[in-house]
C-alpha cells in the first residue's frame, strides 16, 4: 500500500496522455481513476487544491501536479530503466527547452484550430503549421527528437497526434503535406505500445472536440 500508485485523470487530455505513456514506458503499475471535471471528486481538489486540474499522480499518498513535472517525476523515482531524460546536463537542459516549448505552444494554439472559425482560427492555424515546422527542423532526421532514445520531448508532443485528424478537419489542412517528417516521427511513436495503448482514437477525440466547441458555443 506504501507503493500505491494513482493517477487521477480524464481520457481525453493530451497532459494525462503524457503520464500514462511516461508510466506505460517504466513499466509501473498504478490505479486510474478518471476524473468528471464538471463535478470533481473530493480527491481531485484535495490533491490538487491550487489548479483543481488533472492529470495529479499520487505517490505514497503524496500528490505531484502538472505533467511535465510528473514526467520528470516518474523518470527520477523510476530510474532504473527507460530513461526519459538524458544524463549529460546540457542535453537534459535542451530537451527540457523544447518539451516546455511544447507545452507553451501546442495547446493553445491548436484549440483556437479546431474550437474557433474565421480571422481568428486562419491566424491559429498558421502560427500552429509554424510551430510544427520548428519542431520538424529539430527533429531532423532522427528516430526521436532525443535521437535514437524515446525521451521527455516525444512524451510531450505525441498525444497531440490524436489531434491531427479534428486539425485537418476542422482547419482544413493536411498535415502530411506541411509537416511530413512529423507525421512520420507521430507513427513511429505510435509503434510503442506505451503510446498506442495511452492515446485515443482520432476519429473518438475528433467527436470529442466537435461537443466540446458546441458546449462553448463556439460558432461562425
Amino acid at each position: 500500500m506504501a507503493d500505491e500508485v494513482v493517477l487521477l485523470d480524464f481520457w481525453p487530455s493530451p497532459f494525462g496522455m503524457r503520464v500514462r505513456i511516461a508510466l506505460a514506458e517504466k513499466g509501473i503499475d498504478y490505479e486510474p481513476r478518471e476524473e468528471d471535471l464538471s463535478n470533481k471528486s473530493p480527491l481531485l481538489l484535495k490533491m490538487n487544491p491550487v489548479h483543481k486540474q488533472i492529470p495529479v499522480l499520487i505517490h505514497k499518498g503524496r500528490p505531484v501536479c502538472e505533467s511535465l513535472i510528473i514526467v520528470q517525476y516518474i523518470d527520477e523515482v523510476w530510474s532504473h530503466q527507460a530513461p526519459l531524460l538524458p544524463s549529460d546536463p546540457y542535453h537534459r537542459a535542451h530537451a527540457r527547452f523544447w518539451a516546455d516549448y511544447v507545452d507553451k505552444k501546442i495547446y493553445s494554439t491548436g484549440k483556437l484550430v479546431w474550437g474557433t472559425r474565421g480571422e481568428i482560427q486562419e491566424a491559429a492555424k498558421k502560427e500552429l503549421i509554424e510551430c510544427f515546422k520548428l519542431l520538424e527542423n529539430e527533429l531532423g532526421d532522427k528516430t526521436y527528437f532525443g535521437g535514437e532514445s524515446f525521451g521527455i520531448v516525444d512524451v510531450a508532443l505525441i498525444p497531440f497526434y490524436s489531434w491531427f485528424y479534428a486539425l485537418e478537419t476542422c482547419g482544413n489542412l493536411c498535415m502530411v503535406k506541411e509537416c511530413p517528417r512529423l507525421v512520420t516521427w507521430a507513427k513511429r511513436c505510435m509503434q510503442r505500445e506505451s503510446v498506442s495503448k495511452s492515446l485515443p482514437d482520432q476519429y473518438k477525440m475528433y467527436d470529442f472536440l466537435l461537443e466540446l466547441r458546441k458546449k462553448f458555443e463556439i460558432h461562425s
